[in-house]
């Protein structure tokens, strides 16, 4: 048996459309990553995840549909691609994580900061695209407990209050994606080198390295598929970026029954802004094939005029597991990511640790020495 979860004409709150009673008991089913499909942990029941990109007969699933950026700035996307949520925003780190009407919770999962549990709702852009979880709960702590074992200089106390199995939160993180046409024209130079013998002061002769510079101007072109980008200010993109690569050939059309279980984060980075920063990459990357274009042994680029065509999006979310843990009055936080198990982390510092390392280099340095001088000494302190 498997569960469709047409909304078109569901009637249930937004806070409800993330649930799916189980048949036999009602209880709460749950997206379970190690299976693929939502089981009950009340009775045991599974459900498989009923596949609706599928074309109605059967064959190879469409790709997932990009949205037109154009329109969506102007706000004239369709009403079927935008949605309404319930959420709780942090009042420390500003996150909007959604909630069920069941499922609140006393402390925010991105700094375990006490939230307060009333809700508003979120109007936005529908997720067209999720990467489910492929990694469970447990998989992601041990990746997290070794990642802190590997740091020496971590307190021993906050290792060993992670490792007392404290609950990680899954969340579906939001991200933007940028399809564009890019065409540029560009004035530069090249730049070949050559090489001349001169003399130096102290009379000997050496091969001084020179750069002869000529004109170059052309064009490039370059399509941009999928540039990733943050949507969220609730967790460092120093954190987020380091948790890449993703495997975005895995994205799975947006369906509720993935959520199951899981919190998803409302995206608070504007999609206008989003793309301000893709924009950068853009043009970082346009300035390579420049380069590239030029050749030579060096390049330099006058002037370039860059023309962005088609610019499409797509809202998807990505699956993180994330620990926020309170110790000696400090909040560190640890994200594992939930495809991978890649981890990142605020890493923690023992100086009692360091002090330690500190006073052993210092004997060894001083042992060192000491035998150092005795060899230099021809030995005299062992006659």
């Amino acid at each position: 048996m498997s569960i469709s979860s047409d909304t078109t004409q569901d009637p249930r709150r937004p806070e409800d459309e993330h649930r799916f009673p189980c048949p036999q008991c009602g209880s709460d089913m749950r997206f379970a990553p190690s299976e693929g499909k939502l089981i009950c942990d009340h009775c045991g029941h599974d459900e498989a995840i009923e596949d609706k990109t599928a074309g109605p007969w059967g064959g190879e699933a469409p790709a997932l549909v990009e949205l037109d950026y154009e329109a969506a700035i102007a706000a004239k996307l369709p009403a079927q691609e935008m949605e309404e949520t319930r959420v709780s925003q942090c009042p420390s780190c500003g996150a909007q994580v959604t909630f069920t009407a069941a499922n609140h919770s006393a402390e925010c999962p991105f700094c375990a900061t006490p939230v307060v549990t009333d809700t508003g709702t979120h109007r936005h852009i529908k997720p067209k695209g999720v990467l489910p979880f492929k990694l469970t709960e447990k998989q992601a702590h041990d990746a997290m407990n070794g990642w802190l074992g590997r740091l020496w200089f971590a307190p021993n106390g906050l290792k060993d209050y992670a490792k007392k199995g404290r609950k990680m939160d899954g969340i579906y993180v939001p991200y933007w994606t940028y399809d564009a046409d890019t065409a540029t024209q560009y004035q530069g130079q090249r730049g070949d080198a050559y090489y001349v013998t001169v003399r130096g002061n102290d009379g000997k002769s050496r091969q001084e390295r020179r750069i002869r510079w000529s004109r170059r101007s052309g064009r490039v072109a370059r399509f941009f598929d999928d540039i990733l980008i943050l949507a969220s200010r609730s967790l460092p993109k120093r954190f987020t970026d380091r948790l890449a690569p993703w495997d975005l050939t895995a994205l799975d059309a947006y369906r509720p029954e993935f959520l199951s279980g899981f919190r998803a984060e409302g995206y608070t980075v504007e999609l206008a802004e989003g793309f301000e920063e893709a924009k950068q990459i853009i043009e970082a990357q346009i300035r390579e094939d420049i380069r590239r274009d030029i050749g030579g042994d060096e390049q330099r680029i006058d002037n370039m005029q860059v023309r962005i065509d088609d610019v499409t999006f797509k809202h998807i979310l990505l699956p993180v597991w994330l620990a926020a843990y309170k110790y000696r009055g400090q909040t560190f936080r640890f994200v594992v990511n939930g495809q991978t198990g890649k981890v990142q982390g605020e890493r923690p510092w023992s100086w009692v640790k360091i002090a330690i390392a500190v006073v052993l280099a210092a004997i060894a340095i001083g042992a060192g020495l000491y035998v150092y001088d005795l060899v230099e000494n021809g030995g005299a302190a062992f006659k």
